[in-house]
């Protein structure tokens, strides 16, 4: 009887960056705009759609072996799960979210302490008030089912998700503190770590999906170069260890090869043509494993 391995996806604001990755990885994964059982051309995974913020409790009571979810949801259900990796992206940028105390713009409130005996909403209810207690500040906390930062009119201050304050800022709120960051994390069922086939199986695609978040902004770069120019090129190329070089027919040419970030690439591409570095390729990456 075949095996396999049941891999929860975050359904909602993760799931194309998610998707993104898992393709990036080698993964072809499709699915229907309402399905919830993409498929994959991976006979030894079977994957299930869940929200983010149930991930850690389905992983936990076993329903799925694995998960990807925010360390924030891990923290909010105090699931008694193993985190295998972490992945540093989110749904617009490749950065940590922000779970921040914000108020409205005219506010009297400059710290969490200004809030003593007040109302804050937000879905994060547990971190939430483990924050505040934390600073022995009594507050109500309620659950927002939502439109979080349209209640924060109606209430003394709210705990909402942010990337890079700028809906928060459309919005006429401001910043008072971080509650915490939070990052996207691989977990697994404690008992399914414990079968050796599915641990391997994990650890495969863990380290498949490292090397393709590792090459989301990157490139690599080739070219040719003249022999006696070598160590002008070199010292323009940053390079996790020194570039690959490799001898041509031609004696007095070399052909260079490195792989580094794609922002550095749009500068480095007219300088090094100056030096007079010819044929150069800018090539896209899937993965890049350490």
């Amino acid at each position: 009887m075949a095996r396999n391995v049941k891999l929860g996806l975050p359904k909602g604001s993760l799931q194309e960056s998610t998707f993104e990755m898992m393709r990036r990885a080698g993964f072809d994964i499709s699915s229907g705009s309402r399905s919830l059982f993409p498929t994959v051309d991976d006979p030894e995974l079977e994957i299930i759609q869940f929200r983010a913020q149930e991930m850690s409790r389905y992983v936990e009571d076993g329903v799925v072996d694995a998960g990807l979810t925010g360390h924030d949801w891990i923290v909010e259900n105090g699931s008694n799960v193993i985190e295998v990796s972490e992945f540093v992206y989110a749904k617009a940028r490749m950065v940590p979210v922000r779970w921040v105390l914000a108020v409205p713009l005219d506010s009297s409130v400059e710290s969490a302490g200004d809030l003593e005996g007040g109302i804050v909403a937000t879905e994060l209810v547990n971190v939430t008030r483990a924050f505040f207690e934390n600073l022995g500040v009594q507050v109500k906390v309620e659950f927002s089912w939502g439109a979080t930062e349209a209640k924060a009119r109606l209430v003394d201050g709210i705990v909402d998700v942010t990337e890079t304050g700028s809906s928060l800022r459309a919005n006429g709120l401001r910043v008072v503190d971080t509650v915490m960051e939070s990052t996207t994390r691989l977990v697994v069922n404690r008992d399914t770590w414990q079968d050796d086939w599915k641990r391997s199986k994990i650890e495969d695609l863990a380290l498949l999906l490292m090397g393709a978040l590792a090459a989301r902004e990157k490139v690599g770069l080739k070219m040719n170069v003249p022999r006696d120019k070598l160590d002008d090129v070199s010292k323009l190329l940053p390079a996790e260890r020194s570039p690959t070089i490799s001898n041509l027919v031609e004696a007095d040419w070399v052909a260079v090869e490195v792989i580094l970030p794609e922002t550095e690439e749009r500068q480095l591409v007219p300088q090094l043509k100056k030096i007079g570095a010819s044929g150069i390729i800018v090539y896209p990456l899937n993965k890049v494993i350490p």
